[in-house]
């Protein structure tokens, strides 16, 4: 008897009529029409089963913290950071644990099973390492969560950043963070890559850097820590976040940069939400979208990633942990209109960014952690389009999380009495 078995399901890849076999965590079967028992049997009515949302950058020591001490009033990515200078010394470890155990509860039900999360090590007491690594143990049940030691305000320009980032590597923050474009010079960014690549290629770890941040086309670190991640030989284990400034870089550098990016097996991780909503400041019309170039970095064959970065902090008022509206805001941003890159688009929030994670076990196929996603949608691009309700989540083969299906009851003469978001397509019309 097997603990759990979903039944009818469709899977990203399009196959259709699955059922799925959960034994011990893990998924032992992934066929049509399993007859064997199960402890729980759940029909997916054709529904889309995938893996877990994962969200490759994140910051959870600022999450839930709006309106405190004060709000951004300018919308701006340095009135952000401003800001959280302003909370950071009046916050308390349980603070931040009370916070990021409720934004995790969140998480969980909209289907995110893996969070990779920035922690500010410019902080003496290293007040937000503390509360984060006693988060990760706490929720290690349920979702995989990755800490990044982040100087954010910069490893050279903040006096004790760097004893502080070698301090919570020591304590068992996973990857090495950085933040070249805030330095005070562009060669004090060249140097805090060349540093930090260094620490991480020692110690074995993977590095994530806030990389050129900005509107600036001449704010060029990737640039560096593509250079750097070659040097070391770390390919694969290094991505660069934000990347902005790539959309205001003219095309004959970029088309140097991408091929070393790629040479490098540098990944990328744009995080639409954000990128769209604190980049272009400084124009008037026309302005500047703010997300890096999506589509040339997917055609060069380098791994991209969206990631959510923030909800309800300092920087972003708005979010609900939905890795949907994610992909939806870099859908429309890039323009990924054809059906191939819409697609690829849930790919951003799935496969791509436990990739870059280097998550285990992950996916729908026989022997990977029985770690799923049933979605009210008959597939990814329909997941997008809908945002499509999560009826449930489960981990280990166990369900944690449900939600109803959405269904509307309309009162209309002639016409049908409910209304279920999932029916309305071309192919189901009529």
């Amino acid at each position: 008897m097997f603990d759990l078995i979903l039944k009818n399901a469709t899977l990203p890849d399009g196959r259709t009529g699955i059922d799925i076999a959960c034994q011990n965590g893990t998924i032992a079967a992934v066929e049509p029409n399993i007859t064997a028992e199960a402890q729980e049997v759940i029909d997916a009515t054709g529904y889309l089963v995938s893996p877990p949302f994962v969200d490759p950058h994140f910051h959870m020591d600022a999450t839930l913290s709006l309106g405190t001490p004060r709000m951004n009033t300018s919308g701006t990515l340095l009135e952000g950071i401003a800001l959280w200078g302003e909370l950071k010394p009046i916050q308390s470890v349980d603070d931040i644990v009370t916070r990021a155990l409720r934004y995790c509860d969140l998480a969980v039900s909209m289907g995110i099973g893996a969070i990779r999360s920035h922690v500010d090590v410019c902080d003496d007491a290293l007040t937000g390492v503390q509360a984060l690594l006693e988060v990760r143990k706490q929720v290690a049940p349920y979702l995989d969560l990755q800490l990044v030691a982040f100087p954010q305000d910069g490893v050279l320009r903040d006096p004790t950043a760097m004893e502080n980032l070698i301090r919570a590597l020591d304590m068992g923050v996973d990857v090495v963070g950085g933040i070249p474009h805030f330095e005070r010079t562009m060669a004090d960014g060249a140097e805090s890559v060349r540093q930090l690549c260094e620490i991480a290629e020692k110690r074995g770890l993977m590095v994530d850097m806030h990389c050129d941040e900005s509107d600036d086309p001449h704010s060029r670190h990737v640039e560096s820590l593509a250079n750097e991640t070659q040097r070391l030989g770390m390919q694969g284990r290094v991505a660069g976040s934000h990347l902005t400034s790539m959309h205001s870089m003219d095309n004959y550098y970029v088309s140097k940069l991408i091929p070393l990016i790629a040479e490098a097996q540098v990944h990328a991780i744009p995080n639409p939400l954000i990128n769209i909503m604190l980049q272009g400041r400084h124009d008037s019309y026309p302005k500047r979208r703010g997300q890096t170039r999506v589509p040339q970095l997917r055609e060069a064959g380098i791994t991209v990633g969206f990631g959510s970065d923030c909800v309800m902090d300092p920087w972003y008022s708005l979010g609900r942990a939905d890795m949907l509206d994610v992909a939806s805001m870099g859908l429309h941003v890039g323009q990924l209109s054809s059906r191939a890159d819409m697609a690829w688009c849930f790919e951003a929030v799935t496969s791509n960014s436990a990739k870059i994670m280097g998550l285990q076990g992950y996916g729908v196929d026989k022997g990977c952690a029985a770690n799923m996603v049933l979605l009210q949608a008959h597939d990814t691009i329909e997941a997008i389009r809908l945002r499509a309700t999560r009826l449930a989540v489960i981990r280990k083969g166990e369900v944690i999380a449900r939600t109803a299906p959405q269904i509307s009851e309309i009162s209309l003469p002639g016409r049908p009495e409910t209304v279920n978001p999932a029916d309305y397509s071309p192919q189901a019309s009529g």
